[in-house]
Parts: structure tokens; sequence; C-alpha cells
């Protein structure tokens, strides 16, 4: 199914509203969305450089701070 909307003509709040509704759909409870098969080979390439020490985390409040440099 190919869907097309009038992006161009949508306003701010009208394209916010379809993003809205679709999320809304999505986050139904009986539905079960399965990721696709590079998610877990990503996690797991991760988790091998996490145990190799090559990886490393900042809390949340360093990483905003250092997005923010970044970005100004």
């Amino acid at each position: 199914m190919n869907i097309t909307l009038p992006l161009k003509q949508m306003t701010i709040e009208e394209k916010l509203q379809a993003m809205e509704t679709i999320w809304d759909d999505l986050n139904q409870p009986e539905q079960e969305i399965q990721p696709p098969a590079w998610h877990g080979i990503a996690l797991e390439v991760i988790a091998a450089a996490i145990g190799r020490g090559e990886e490393s985390f900042d809390d949340w409040e360093t990483a905003k701070q250092r997005i923010r440099n970044k970005i100004s």
C-alpha cells in the first residue's frame, strides 16, 4: 500500500496531528511490533565493544551538555 499525503499543502499543526494519529494507532497494546533483525545485530556489536572496553557512557546531563556544545 502506498499512501501519499499532501505534505506541501499541510500546515505544521496538520502534520503533527497526522503523526499523533499514527503514533496512537501504533501504540495500541494488542499490536506487537517486531524490531528488524539489524537492531539485534547492532546491539550485539555494541555489547561486544563494551566488553572490550571500547565504549564509554556519560550520564544524561553530561550527554545533553556535549550535544548542546556541538550544535552551538
